[in-house]
């Protein structure tokens, strides 16, 4: 995928600006690490919201995502609504908004998203997408619940080729409202990702939208880790548009939902608890959305699979 892609880092960043300038009204907390860099507190000691979790969500996208909240009557207690757009659905979701940067020192580990990856950019995926980004400023999302170390920290603005004055982490505990809706607003990403999984060729993903219900978010973090999962899985709907055949395109819907899966029917948690908590042991195509239409843009056909379970996300938000 060879064309020129556009910098998440340069797209984000007045909306990292705006983030800090807003701060106090969207109940965030600013202040400097050690080594200088910037941390934006979203959930942790600050209280955070739903506005500042998409506002979040919106740079996780690097500038190039927008996420809407709305109600919907798609289920009848669940009805408020995560939306996302995008205007180059594969660099916002799978350059950017990804979890990919595996961060750990001592007891803490994180996994970074955000237009900072493509700075590092050390993923394989960044060689198949044939993008790097370049700038003298990062911003990551951690979703955690506390600080990271100081030195991880550091090293961190030193491997994105920054100097860590120029760093800005963005915390949002899974726990916390602000990390509630920063997660859900995955949904596209998660359908992106797994079109990556299932070697459907990347550059023939033209546009996408997802949506997701805002579950209430849990104070219990497997509960809380549960119920953001459970959103997309059980609830989730993403259409994608592709070029290509009609055959590949039907084919992708079909193995796109979350329903392909083995461990597709229980809750998250209680997949998770099964699973004695390794994550790693979980099937992999269970992360996807519940429903998926693909629609090939050369004939205009739509190919839909995959269903709501209503049931499902009572037992898990409830």
């Amino acid at each position: 995928m060879s064309e020129r892609r556009p910098s998440v880092a340069a797209l984000s960043a007045p909306m990292v600006e705006a983030l800090v300038a807003d701060a106090e009204i969207l109940r965030l907390g600013v202040s400097r690490s050690p080594c200088g860099a910037r941390i934006i507190d979203g959930g942790i000691a600050a209280r955070g919201g739903i506005e500042a979790g998409r506002r979040i969500a919106e740079i996780c996208l690097g500038g190039l995502g927008r996420v809407g909240i709305a109600t919907s009557g798609r289920f009848p207690r669940w009805g408020t609504m995560i939306t996302v757009t995008t205007l180059d659905p594969v660099t916002a979701c799978l350059g950017s908004q990804y979890a990919g940067w595996s961060l750990a020192e001592g007891d803490f580990f994180a996994l970074g998203s955000g237009p900072g990856r493509a700075l590092w950019a050390r993923e394989k995926l960044y060689e198949e997408l044939g993008y790097r980004d370049s700038a003298d400023h990062a911003a990551l999302v951690l979703e955690v619940d506390r600080t990271p170390p100081d030195s991880l920290v550091a090293r961190i603005a030193e491997e994105c080729g920054i100097s860590a004055d120029r760093l800005t982490l963005i915390l949002t505990p899974t726990s916390s409202l602000a990390g509630t809706v920063q997660i859900v607003a995955r949904v596209l990403e998660v359908a992106l990702h797994k079109t990556h999984a299932l070697h459907f060729p990347l550059d023939r993903v033209v546009d996408g939208i997802g949506s997701s219900p805002l579950p209430p978010p849990a104070p219990d973090f497997v509960a809380a880790m549960g119920r953001t999962n459970d959103a997309t899985l059980y609830g989730g709907d993403v259409q994608l548009f592709v070029t290509g055949p009609e055959s590949e395109a039907r084919d992708l819907a079909e193995g796109l939902p979350s329903s392909s899966s083995r461990d597709h029917g229980r809750t998250f948690a209680e997949i998770f608890t099964a699973y004695k908590g390794d994550f790693y042991a979980m099937d992999p195509m269970l992360f996807s959305p519940a429903r998926v239409t693909v629609t090939a843009l050369e004939t205009g056909r739509s190919f839909t699979f995959g269903a709501f379970h209503d049931e499902i996300l009572e037992r898990s938000f409830a």
